[in-house]
């Protein structure tokens, strides 16, 4: 018998996701959920993501605001003991199902289909709307683009750049701590020198 998610999906909605490696521990990842029925997310890649949907079949899809949380799930490589982060608002434990699969610009690219089996609140919050914080999800997606042939990395650069004014501008402690993660896992400052560090 499946569960129901525990927060409402639209359009695509990021979420951190862990999945067990080899070794026990749990990979922490960004991914994005695509609110069909059933829900779906797709992978590019040989990401350990991928080989941990293929190898154990299941994993723990959770939703946080911490943007700290957020850009080192999405652009470095980091491990965990347990599935569930201490800054998740809320959580599903998933079963993955390969629904499709393909190659687009040369990366290789598999749907899966998920299905919640578990889940949980853990603390219900009332949410404000900050720039800041908005941006440094939009960074991290750019982020996570740059050098794939697909995109162009001037663009992305230029993007980047202005995330990093609204972040400035408009973000708090942890906004400006995650732009400062996000700096130093993709090396900003080599980017014809666009960037400074707050």
């Amino acid at each position: 018998m499946s569960e129901d998610w525990p927060v409402e999906l639209r359009g695509i909605t990021e979420s951190v996701v862990t999945t067990q490696g080899p070794d026990g521990s749990y990979n922490v990842a960004a991914l994005g959920l695509s609110a069909d029925d059933p829900v779906t997310a797709t992978t590019w890649g040989q990401t350990r993501t991928r080989r941990n949907f293929e190898r154990v079949g299941e994993a723990h899809v959770q939703f946080t605001r911490d943007p700290v949380d957020f850009v080192e799930a999405a652009l470095t490589v980091r491990e965990i003991e347990e599935p569930i982060l201490s800054s998740a608002d809320a959580w599903a434990r998933v079963a993955v199902e390969e629904i499709d699969a393909g190659t687009e610009d040369g990366t290789e690219w598999v749907e899966w289909a998920l299905e919640p089996v578990e889940s949980a609140v853990e603390r219900e919050t009332v949410t404000t709307t900050n720039r800041g914080y908005a941006a440094v999800i939009e960074a991290t997606v750019a982020a996570s683009r740059l050098g794939v042939p697909a995109y162009d990395d001037d663009r992305l650069a230029a993007r980047l750049a202005y995330f990093a004014d609204v972040i400035e501008r408009c973000g708090g402690e942890r906004e400006q701590v995650a732009w400062q993660r996000l700096e130093t896992a993709v090396d900003l400052p080599a980017l014809d020198g666009r960037f400074e560090s707050f």
